[in-house]
């Protein structure tokens, strides 16, 4: 009888212990273990990052850091932390937290354009991606990089295709440099080609002439006149004059990209850089900002028309007057600038 009892308190004991046990490893690695309110939570962790690292990300997202210890141990994540982008969803326990960081690198969405300098350009992929802006202008600008591709400091630009990309938060610089190698082989296909070469243009000039239009307007529809014009021009041997390749070209001059030019005058014409086209005959040697890919296309699908001229519209802003001759130009020409002097612009 006494030793029944023994039994029975032996066994009473085991059930508790393991019941508790069970309550522990439930607890510890199985239940919600979050503390944010939003629907999911973003992870980055560096390459070369260790456990210190990912604490220091999810310290602010986990009600208990001791619990995700414990089971990042037992699961051997300490030792093989993985860099990368992670997404955590409210509700998780640690043992699915510990497998998302294992396992569920997710892409991220690069965007870019419209930027009028490899630096620029650099600068904004930084705050995409990983690689700082140092490594990925170093990068972009290897010359070995850039001879294997057939480019220079001054076509470097033309590589970057402007759109929306997917990488892995954790690529390199030279990773991003090479994927925008392909996707630019991507967006030059045999139909692109086929109308570069009819227009007796590479596809440096093809991007460099897309540039001029991009920034010559902003309506997307207008710009296939607008490429018209410029190859008229082309074709004619005349200057392309394009007022925003001098205002390139005094950004240039004093190294100041920020500054605002409202105005191009008379005297900045003659300011001596091959990126004046009212000096210098012809495509500028690069791109004067990344256009986008209505503008290339405008370039090589041109409205076929007689103009040569264009100013802007005043009274349809932002569209342009076009004109087949100087003398209609010049009466157009002499509107647009009544109206800028009456409204002070300098």
């Amino acid at each position: 009888m006494y030793i029944k009892r023994i039994l029975t308190l032996v066994a009473v004991l085991i059930a508790i212990g393991m019941g508790f046990f069970a309550w522990y490893v439930y607890s510890t690695a199985f239940a919600p273990n979050t503390a944010f309110d939003q629907e999911f939570a973003h992870v980055y962790i560096p390459t070369g990052g260790g456990i210190a690292e990912v604490s220091e990300q999810l310290e602010p997202l986990l009600n208990s850091m001791e619990s995700f210890i414990v089971v990042a141990n037992q699961k051997q994540y300490v030792n093989h932390v993985k860099p990368g982008h992670y997404i955590i969803s409210s509700g998780m326990s640690n043992n699915d937290i510990v497998n998302t960081l294992r396992s569920r690198n997710i892409p991220v969405q690069v965007k870019f354009n419209n930027q009028e300098r490899l630096e620029n350009l650099a600068g904004i992929i930084s705050r995409q991606l990983e690689a700082d802006s140092i490594s990925l202008l170093q990068a972009m600008r290897n010359p070995e990089f850039l001879k294997q591709n057939g480019l220079n400091e001054e076509t470097a630009l033309s590589l970057y295709i402007p759109n929306t990309y997917e990488f892995y938060w954790n690529s390199s610089a030279e990773t991003f440099c090479e994927r925008m190698r392909v996707e630019n082989d991507k967006f030059w296909n045999s139909d692109r080609l086929q109308k570069a070469a009819a227009l007796k243009l590479t596809r440096e000039e093809v991007i460099s002439l897309a540039a001029i239009v991009q920034k010559e307007t902003t309506m997307a529809d207008e710009r296939p006149r607008v490429a018209g014009v410029y190859i008229n021009r082309l074709k004619t041997g005349m200057l392309l004059q394009a007022d925003p390749t001098v205002i390139y070209a005094l950004k240039r001059e004093s190294g100041d990209f920020d500054q605002i030019i409202k105005r191009v005058l008379y005297k900045d014409l003659e300011t001596d850089s091959p990126y004046n086209t009212y000096k210098y005959p012809g495509i500028p040697p690069g791109p004067i900002t990344m256009p986008d890919i209505s503008s290339i296309d405008a370039v090589l699908n041109p409205e076929k028309h007689d103009y040569y001229y264009f100013v802007a519209d005043v009274s349809n802003w932002g569209y342009h007057k076009f004109a087949r001759t100087l003398r209609q130009h010049n009466i157009n020409k002499e509107s647009y600038i009544r109206w800028i002097n009456s409204r002070g612009i300098n």
